[in-house]
Formats: C-alpha cells, structure tokens, sequence
C-alpha cells in the first residue's frame, strides 16, 4: 500500500489494497471518523490515520469522503476531511 498524492487541485489518492492482501483478508470493517488540521488536506489525512491507528488494529485504507475548510476573515484557518478507515477484524 502506498501513501497519499496530493497535487494543486486534486484530492488525495490511496493505493487500494492488492489482491495478495485482499486474499488474506477474512473479514473487513469500515469505520468513519472526521479529522482537522491548520496546515494542509494531507496533514489532516495524516493525524486521522495516525489517531486511528492508536485503537485500531489492521489498517488497510482510508478513503476520503469529504474534505471542509474552516474560514476566517477570508483565510483558511482549518481543514477538516471525513474519512473512512478500513481495517481487518481479527480472527
């Protein structure tokens, strides 16, 4: 799996899993938390994962569902991504 590519104007893209690893897979979950962050989408991305990661075992993926931007006085003070996480459930 591989991390994301952010480039101007485009939303991040994550690796889906291969079929390697979907064939060791029995049973996946998905699982939706929102993330923020004051510097970047990606970052935003980043601190979601890692926070997750903390209580959840067997991340494969995360999907990003919908990116907001909090604004004051015309600048960006806060992005915010909703992201599906999908992780393996234990056997």
């Amino acid at each position: 799996m591989h991390g994301p590519t952010v480039g101007k104007g485009k939303a991040a893209q994550f690796a889906l899993p291969t079929h390697q690893e979907i064939a060791h897979m029995s049973v996946a979950k998905v699982t939706e938390i929102i993330s923020s962050s004051p510097k970047s989408v990606e970052d935003a991305v980043r601190e979601g994962v890692a926070r997750a990661s903390k209580t959840i075992n067997g991340i494969t993926g995360v999907w990003v569902k919908d990116t907001k931007a909090t604004v004051d006085n015309g600048n960006i003070t806060e992005w915010r991504c909703t992201l599906k996480i999908t992780f393996v459930l234990n056997d």
